[in-house]
């Protein structure tokens, strides 16, 4: 123990070895949302390291005093998470992911981009894309609408920004805004996207 509390990497990976049970099983208690399991198993190995650090044979058990550290900074990770200021990266989806699990790869974005893209004639034929951008347009304001379909062309935000005559900080707003719109859209149903 002392060796591992003075910085022998080779002790403490033997202790390591010893408690990473512990570890396993008090991630498995708990879920952090917006995080993989293993992000949960990273946060007990940080208390694991404290406990290894701070203990002090004179205290107690170790075995008790490193649960108790793994256990605190879990729940430091899992309260941190769930604070209102991360809701939008836990609550967030991306444009990018693939529309369909089993389909051809299209990703929203895609087919929204290919729709910001001109809107020619051909375009227009797509009844999908169609289907999607008014449904867009029913539910989004002239503001979200116009700024994805700039971003969609692959406009920067100051552009967008410049073109609206707002900050960049209400385009990125706008945008967080539209995501979460078609989340729910998405959710319920509304959007026109179909299994190909």
């Amino acid at each position: 123990m002392r060796a591992a509390r003075e910085g022998d990497s080779v002790a403490f990976e033997l202790l390591l070895r010893k408690y990473e049970w512990l570890v396993r099983t008090r991630a498995r208690r708990f879920f952090l949302q917006g995080a993989e399991h293993e992000d949960l198993i990273q946060e007990g190995m940080i208390g694991f390291y404290k406990a290894v650090r701070d203990f002090r044979p004179e205290s107690g058990s170790f075995r008790a005093f490193a649960e108790l550290c793994i256990t605190r900074q879990i729940i430091t990770a899992v309260k941190t998470g769930t604070r209102l200021k991360h809701y939008p990266l836990n609550s967030s989806f991306s444009l990018e992911a693939p529309r369909y699990e089993d389909g051809d790869g299209r990703t929203l974005g895609d087919t929204l981009g290919s729709a910001a893209n001109g809107f020619d004639t051909a375009l227009l034929e797509d009844e999908d894309v169609r289907a999607i951008i008014e449904t867009l347009k029913r539910h989004l304001s002239p503001f979200e609408f116009g700024i994805l379909m700039l971003w969609l062309e692959g406009r920067s935000y100051h552009e967008i920004a410049r073109r609206f005559g707002r900050h960049t900080k209400s385009v990125d707003n706008g945008l967080w805004r539209v995501k979460c719109k078609i989340k729910r859209l998405l959710a319920r149903g509304v959007l026109p996207v179909t299994m190909e």
